[in-house]
């Protein structure tokens, strides 16, 4: 049989995997190594797509616990993660969004407003995005909310499964609703990661308002406009010329949609003030979703639940959530910062030079786990960071933002996979348009994001 190009572009994650378990050393533990190599292999597979994404997760499972390079709780991490119940949760909201025509209702509304052109539409839905991280402190919430609404929008202008406009529509709305979120502090969780890891290892309190002066203009804004630009350049198309029905947009709400609407607005209240009430928006989406299968609502069948609950991205998102817990379990990831220390010849007055080896190295370690697995790696090293380099203690915790809103492939942040996979974007897609923005980040937005710290004095000590 032939060998496929995705396979060949695997090869090296493998020859990598195979190196580390054969030449890792007294150094570090074999329990590391494995750990290691099995990321490697993981991330390769997703990477080229050696195989499908959710049977790259179930060999995951299996190699872990078979070669008992994590303990169950670890390898399974994935299935009681948030993440997950929030994408199942999710799935069951989209389907009544959808069977409701609620969601058709919200699109026509918007179209009504942002249809002027296609990059209008793609701005406005980016906006929208953008506008909700300041409210929602879950980016998979902003996720499950948006992406029925994108997806509906695109069917409000006739864009066909599959078509390049459907698919800038829903990209635009994954990406948005995430990745420009890490410059606002409550918005993400690796940024809350940060945030404790820095106050309970040094005392160290980070205002909202010093975070956003530090990271929105280019992480945020900045980084918004990339999300714009690569869908649009991706995923060229017009407008159809077609009138949106008004009518339909302004007549009055059947009795399910608003027992919807009454759902989705008491789930998006429950998101808003999670910091008073405690509840994970993990557990809001689920019970949201179930609302809709019993009274007073009752959207949906119990026998329906079959339609709305897609086993793919379940195991996909599950194996994504579990890969950085069995990194950090297995030492893999203190292993790499302890090494990065001893290796990456920071100085003080270098300013530019230990701006890019913290983030490259950061990065890194994202690739290897998740955005989370970042603030947990490298944050207990920031106090020697800091002396080798003469900044601010401060300053060196928040330089990890860079790091981990740079995504260069979906399965880092899982809310993006969440959102890729409610738009039903096809994973090669999903990939370069991730691909292309991270590109735009490093080649541009990181060198722009370190003059702005220079700007305001970030550097010195």
């Amino acid at each position: 049989m032939a060998i496929r190009t995705n396979q060949l572009l695997a090869l090296p994650f493998f020859v990598a995997a195979a190196l580390l378990i054969f030449l890792h050393g007294d150094a570090m533990p074999f329990s590391a190594a494995a750990g290691g190599a099995l990321a490697l292999v993981v991330v390769g597979m997703w990477a080229t797509r050696f195989a499908a994404e959710h049977m790259t997760s179930l060999l995951f499972f299996l190699a872990a616990m078979v070669f008992g390079i994590a303990e169950a709780p670890a390898v399974f991490s994935g299935f009681a993660a948030g993440a997950f119940w929030l994408l199942f949760g999710g799935m069951i909201l989209g389907t009544a969004v959808g069977q409701t025509g609620l969601g058709a209702r919200l699109a026509r509304r918007m179209a009504l407003s942002l249809g002027v052109s296609y990059t209008g539409l793609l701005v406005g839905i980016a906006s929208v995005a953008l506008a909700l991280s300041f409210v929602m402190p879950s980016s998979t919430g902003r996720v499950v909310l948006l992406m029925p609404v994108a997806v509906s929008l695109a069917d409000a202008f006739r864009f066909a499964p599959g078509s390049k406009g459907r698919l800038g529509i829903t990209v635009t709305a994954a990406l948005a609703a995430v990745i420009p979120g890490f410059a606002i502090l409550p918005a993400n969780v690796p940024n809350l990661v940060m945030l404790g890891a820095a106050e309970s290892l040094y005392g160290l309190k980070i205002t909202y308002a010093e975070f956003l002066l530090l990271h929105f203009p280019v992480l945020g804004i900045l980084k918004t406009v990339a999300i714009v630009i690569v869908a649009r350049i991706l995923f060229p198309d017009t407008l159809p010329d077609l009138e949106v029905d008004d009518a339909a947009a302004r007549k009055p709400f059947s009795p399910e949609e608003k027992r919807l609407a009454i759902v989705l607005v008491g789930a998006l209240v429950l998101w808003a003030t999670d910091f008073i009430h405690g509840v994970a928006p993990s557990w809001v989406a689920l019970g949201a979703g179930l609302a809709c299968f019993f009274p007073p609502f009752r959207l949906m069948e119990a026998e329906e639940i079959t339609k709305a609950i897609q086993i793919r991205p379940l195991l996909y998102i599950a194996g994504v959530l579990s890969l950085g817990a069995v990194v950090t379990s297995t030492g893999f990831g203190d292993q790499m910062a302890a090494a990065f220390l001893s290796v990456a010849g920071l100085s003080e007055g270098a300013n530019a030079a230990n701006f890019a080896t913290i983030v490259g190295a950061s990065i890194a370690t994202s690739v290897l786990g998740t955005a989370p697995t970042v603030p947990a790696v490298w944050t207990p090293l920031a106090e020697g960071m800091a002396q080798a380099t003469g900044m601010s203690l401060s300053s060196v915790v928040m330089l990890q933002v860079a790091a981990f809103s740079t995504v260069i492939l979906p399965y880092q942040v899982p809310p993006t996979v969440v959102g890729l996979q409610l738009g039903g974007v096809p994973v090669k897609q999903g990939v370069i348009s991730v691909l292309l923005v991270a590109l735009i980040t490093v080649t541009v937005l990181l060198p722009l994001d370190y003059l702005w710290w220079e700007l305001l004095g970030r550097f010195d000590g």
